[in-house]
């Protein structure tokens, strides 16, 4: 399987401003002003004061850009445009139609069918499907249209406003400009409200690094090996016929309450995963790296640390992150082949390599979440795929000697909701993902209930191999699923002695 090329890096990033919902917004607002104002393109009024009212909807696309508005929230999205009509009922209807017609070309042929068809293979016939997703969709994607639509609306309803009056046969009045500067102080008084009283369903974090609460270990395994099926809804998983997975999870430590974090985007979560912390500290905050390399320390320095090795195989996305530890895997090939190309690659990673910790991402169930929807057939086969592939790639690393003291994580990144599988605002589905351990030294048949976080993998992997934890992890060891060392019981047993001994 080839690697991703350098255009496809940099095509992915050009990709992610139309993808991601934030730089979607006033990059789709600005295409269509220039498309429906063709005919003035040779007019430099209009180049004068199209450009000075754009100017003036900054504040506005500043809010939206500040502001998530994730999930229900999105709902109160419209009171504002309602009351922009109220106030200035006068709107340019052909304007907001066309936004309209061109969103839906955009979401739904361009890219539920076209884009799709030419990177992984879809259906030319996907519309038929993916008009009715792209209407459910609540992830932070441009594909969000209850979100996108009443932002875009009020954004052109203001430009043509302001674009109206500076065309005007008359002088414009400074007191014009008075009441929709009221009205974008009052919205964003409005949205710092909505999101203080009812954005209240991000993951709580832990507040204190892991080296403060853990020491480091000597080391138990010889290797880990980490299998992320990107995008594997939990609820779907369980549905699913993987009796190898099964297996697995039934002879190991499952967690059933791991919970992935906010936004729960791919490179947020790879992030999160492989530092131990969260997007605030890491730097990584969506798909879209405005500054590319982390903050913080990774598994992966603190593997070189004391002379190991750590390779990751993943999209061309997780380079922006975590840079020349990953290589990586071309998303351009038909989704029925990406997985089968990804489990090869890594059998060549790990035969030429040998890494004490591998990292290898399946991505063909999250592509047809995303292109297909989560509650049909095509997404259980892939989960049932990526099940025979696990046991073929455990089987060859046998076969090669390579199981020997070797450590298994199998998890998601983030599960996918309703619609174009979304993911990011932790919708239903997106939140808890399936993770559990195999191996020597965890524990068999052992379900956990606690709640925990994605944020523990690095810190566990630490204790696992015997390195330093990453510099600013902040995840616990899930000690519940590792077996006590021979040296931790001696421990425990002195402690309990001195603790008896004390209250003689």
């Amino acid at each position: 399987m080839k690697q991703a090329s350098k255009f496809e890096k940099i095509a992915a990033r050009c990709w992610n401003l139309l993808n991601e919902g934030k730089p979607f917004t006033p990059i789709f607002v600005f295409g269509t002003l220039l498309l429906f104002h063709i005919p003035q393109w040779g007019n430099l009024s209009f180049w004068q004061y199209g450009s000075l009212a754009f100017l003036l909807t900054i504040p506005l696309l500043a809010l939206f850009f500040h502001y998530d508005f994730p999930l229900m929230l999105r709902n109160y999205l419209w009171i504002p445009f309602v009351v922009f009509v109220m106030i200035w009922p006068d709107l340019n209807l052909p304007l907001l139609i066309f936004a309209l017609g061109l969103y839906f070309f955009f979401t739904v042929f361009f890219w539920g069918t076209f884009y799709y068809h030419l990177r992984i293979g879809t259906s030319w016939m996907n519309f038929k499907r993916f008009w009715k997703l792209v209407l459910k969709n609540s992830d932070s994607t441009s594909g969000n249209a209850q979100e996108q639509m009443p932002k875009f609306l009020l954004v052109l309803s203001l430009w043509n406003l302001i674009f109206t009056n500076l065309q005007g046969p008359t002088a414009i009045q400074a007191e014009f400009f008075l009441t929709p500067a009221v009205f974008l102080l009052g919205l964003w008084l409005y949205a710092s409200i909505l999101h203080r009283n009812l954005f209240d369903w991000k993951p709580e974090m832990y507040d204190s690094y892991t080296r403060e609460n853990e020491k480091e270990s000597e080391g138990l395994s010889n290797r880990v090996v980490v299998i992320v099926i990107d995008g594997m809804r939990k609820e779907r998983f369980y549905q699913a016929n993987t009796p190898f997975l099964d297996k697995l999870r039934k002879e190991g430590t499952e967690y059933t309450q791991m919970e992935t974090v906010y936004p729960a985007r791919t490179v947020v979560c790879f992030t999160s995963m492989f530092t131990g912390t969260y997007p605030y500290e890491h730097g990584i905050t969506s798909n879209m790296v405005w500054k590319l390399g982390i903050k913080v320390g990774s598994i992966f320095d603190a593997l070189r640390s004391v002379g190991k090795k750590g390779r990751l195989l993943g999209i061309a996305h997780l380079v922006d992150s975590l840079g020349n530890d990953v290589d990586t895997v071309t998303a351009v090939m038909d989704n029925d082949r990406a997985d089968r190309n990804i489990i090869e690659r890594s059998k060549q990673i790990m035969k030429k390599e040998d890494p004490d910790l591998f990292i290898t991402q399946l991505i063909g169930t999250d592509q047809t979440g995303h292109s297909q929807g989560v509650f049909y057939d095509e997404y259980i086969q892939k989960i049932e795929e990526a099940d025979q592939l696990i046991k073929e790639f455990v089987q060859w690393m046998k076969d090669e000697g390579k199981m020997e003291n070797t450590t298994l994580m199998i998890c998601a990144d983030h599960g996918q909701a309703d619609g174009i599988g979304g993911h990011g605002h932790l919708d239903e589905g997106e939140r808890f993902v399936p993770f559990f351990m195999w191996g020597p030294h965890v524990q068999s048949g052992k379900v956990v209930e606690d709640r925990e976080s994605l944020v523990s993998v690095a810190p566990t992997i630490a204790h696992l191999l015997g390195t330093p934890f990453p510099s600013h992890s902040r995840g616990r060891v899930l000690r519940k699923a590792i077996r006590p060392s021979t040296k931790e019981k001696r421990e425990h047993l002195e402690e309990n002695h001195r603790i008896f001994t004390r209250t003689q």
